[in-house]
């Protein structure tokens, strides 16, 4: 079958995604641009006659803004090889998203527009003349509703004609007067010469030089055309910074792209709404963001959510726990060799069974973000919480990746991108680590589960969340005033309207995050798991039978690791064992489960009947050391991917060496305190 590369730009919140599932019900493959962190979709589905491949890039307001995902829609646009551009717009914005259409429209590529959210604009009482769009712009049109699948087989359709056509269909847009003029004197100047370049019109052409095109030129430059045409387009380009009153052609591009786009829009557009009528988003903003009860609503939800965490979550724990009990005491009855069984039950099974154990919490903690995100209202708690987060010298915009970061902080990393101002998204990404993410909440589950009743774990939990939220805030304010003195700028944000979650959508999202969380059980964490059992049982001495498991572990490697720097981590309560896990914790948070499991769950007096690790952790666990241990965990260095993330988006190692100092310091000391204020309260 012919293949079909479709490029799918557009504007934030214009629904791309939810696009893309109501276009193809094929497995979505996520990656990262070639050479950057930046993260985009790639489709491959059939339809037709065609293997249709898509490419979803970024949101971005413009290809020619300076962020890191408008950079890499420019390049990808520009310099990559594709069939056809895949324009998506909100039919409710209309005006704004085609400021972007115009821009693309000079990059002379087949194209096609999806006016998605056809169906909002209808509920709206919005009629768009679809007709009239393609007359104007003179690219195919198509009104599709990614919620109800109106329209996507005729997109399809369209997308298969405009690829299938050998020519490409060319840009209607009129420019003012004065660029006109511009165009015109270059346009026949060009005919007169007969001058051809690609399967550029000389109106195209004249388009580019009179926008200063900066790849055309460097095309042109060495052409022996460009000697006649450059006091030409000198001239055009005087009376054109004359008529602005400015030499930025920027700005001038702005202007005309404004006009046009508002122009579209008064000929395409009737709105038979009452202006005094409020919309649905408006009733529900006047609650939600409410300054009163806004906050309350927020944590109410927070709240809401760890409670389902752990309630929920917990009623398949017992079953998955029961599971890999099963399936370690069949295996072990299978082997005969000691070495070889502990390896496999009490390495492999039990230190990945710890692990997949929380999997249900996690599902659940990534459904709540999801919902959060698709819904809309996570761009209004920003917008909330904007002048809380100032009085700590933070932006409203940094609540986006502080959230993310109580699901991964690696994406919550790459969120800080939205921030412009340097010295925002560098406080922004080294209080990250304060936001506990879903790597943690394993443990935070096990310590809970082990230390309160089953009714009380979830306040517990979310205090949790909430404590190191708050700490990162106060660190936020340090770091201010200290490290990275100056102002945070204005907040400037987009509402999106409220919409119902799409369960596709939420399926996409929340599998695609339990499949890393299970990808990392069976591989990265497969082998910390082998490793912390091969350095907990080796080396073995002449008496290694003899002695008690206690002392077997003391002698190990794991066990000299961890005596050998437990000198640090006794001020805060902390056995050999906690200080072997927390290390183990620099690779990955959730290896410190695993790892506390292969350490706890031996002893002399442990039998099959006794092996439950929150037993043991309940046993062999001070309350006090247990709520220091928490603490530290909640603070200090995320894992090792996270980290290399952290310093390609900072600017270097450099920054990952004062990341360490700040995060161990602010837990120990944190630590400190709370073990001394437990132990005196007790």
């Amino acid at each position: 079958m012919e293949p079909i590369k479709i490029v799918l730009a557009g504007q934030p919140n214009v629904g791309k995604s939810s696009l893309i599932n109501a276009m193809t019900n094929s497995n979505l493959k996520v990656g990262n641009f070639s050479g950057v962190t930046v993260e985009h979709t790639q489709i491959s589905f059939e339809h037709h006659c065609h293997n249709i491949e898509i490419i979803d890039l970024p949101g971005t307001y413009s290809i020619n803004g300076f962020s890191q995902e408008e950079k890499v829609a420019k390049d990808y646009l520009q310099n990559k090889d594709y069939d056809v551009i895949l324009n998506v717009i909100d039919s409710t914005h209309l005006t704004r998203n085609l400021l972007l259409t115009l821009e693309l429209l000079n990059l002379s590529k087949k194209m096609v527009i999806a006016l998605n959210m056809y169906d909002e604009a209808r509920k709206e009482n919005i009629e768009i003349d679809v007709k009239q769009i393609e007359a104007i712009t003179g690219i195919p049109t198509v009104a599709v509703s990614a919620n109800t699948k109106e329209g996507i087989e005729e997109l399809l359709n369209t997308i298969h004609e405009v690829s299938d056509n050998k020519q490409r269909v060319k840009s209607n847009i009129t420019y003012s007067d004065i660029v006109e003029k511009g165009i015109y004197k270059l346009k026949t100047f060009l005919d007169e010469k007969n001058y051809k370049f690609k399967d550029y019109t000389t109106r195209e052409i004249a388009i580019k030089l009179i926008l200063k095109d900066e790849k055309f030129y460097k095309i042109i430059h060495d052409k022996p055309i460009y000697m006649e045409l450059q006091p030409l387009v000198l001239d055009i380009l005087n009376s054109l910074y004359n008529y602005h009153d400015t030499k930025d052609i920027k700005e001038i591009i702005a202007i005309e792209h404004n006009a046009i786009s508002r122009g579209i829009r008064a000929e395409t557009v009737k709105c038979n709404r009452a202006k005094s009528k409020k919309t649905l988003t408006k009733t529900i903003d006047n609650i939600l963001i409410n300054k009163f009860v806004g906050i309350p609503i927020f944590l109410f939800f927070m709240w809401g959510l760890f409670q389902l965490t752990f309630t929920i979550g917990a009623i398949p724990m017992e079953y998955i726990d029961s599971a890999f009990n099963w399936f370690g005491n069949a295996i072990a009855s299978m082997i005969s060799h000691d070495g070889l069984r502990s390896l496999i039950v009490d390495g492999i099974i039990n230190g990945v069974g710890a692990v997949v154990l929380f999997l249900p919490n996690i599902i659940i903690l990534y459904i709540g973000i999801a919902l959060l995100e698709t819904t809309g209202y996570m761009s209004r708690v920003a917008f909330l919480l904007d002048g809380f987060f100032h009085k700590f010298g933070l932006h409203g915009k940094s609540f986006i990746p502080l959230v993310t970061g109580f699901g991964c902080t690696v994406p919550a990393y790459m969120a800080t991108r939205t921030l412009k101002n340097e010295k925002d998204r560098l406080i922004t990404l080294y209080i990250l680590g304060f936001m506990s993410c879903g790597a943690r909440l394993p443990i935070y589950v096990l310590f809970a589960g082990a230390f309160f009743a089953k009714e009380e774990a979830g306040n517990v939990i979310f205090y949790i969340y909430i404590a190191g939220a708050l700490l990162g805030l106060v660190m936020a304010k340090v770091l201010r005033v200290t490290a990275f003195k100056g102002e945070d700028e204005p907040f400037v944000m987009e509402m999106p309207k409220y919409r119902m979650p799409s369960i596709k959508l939420l399926w996409f999202i929340v599998s695609k995050e339990a499949w890393m969380y299970l990808k990392k059980a069976g591989t990265f964490i497969l082998l910390a798991t082998i490793i912390i059992w091969f350095a907990s049982n080796y080396p073995k001495g002449d008496n290694y039978n003899e002695l008690s498991a206690k002392q077997k572990l003391e002698q190990s490697y794991l066990g000299q690791i961890g005596k050998g720097s437990q000198f640090l981590f006794e001020p805060i309560g902390f056995d050999w064992r906690q200080t072997v896990a927390l290390e183990s914790g620099l690779a990955a948070k959730e290896v410190v489960v695993a790892t506390l499991g292969i350490l706890y769950n031996v002893g002399e007096n442990i039998d099959e009947t006794s092996d439950s690790l929150l037993k043991e952790i309940k046993v062999q666990i001070p309350f006090a050391s247990a709520v220091s241990f928490i603490v530290f965990v909640m603070i200090y260095l995320p894992c090792f991917a996270a980290s290399m993330v952290f310093v390609k988006e900072a600017g270097g190692y450099r920054h990952l060496v004062y990341l360490f100092i700040f995060t161990t310091s602010v837990a120990w000391i944190m630590s400190f305190i709370a073990y001394n204020v437990v132990l005196y309260l007790l």
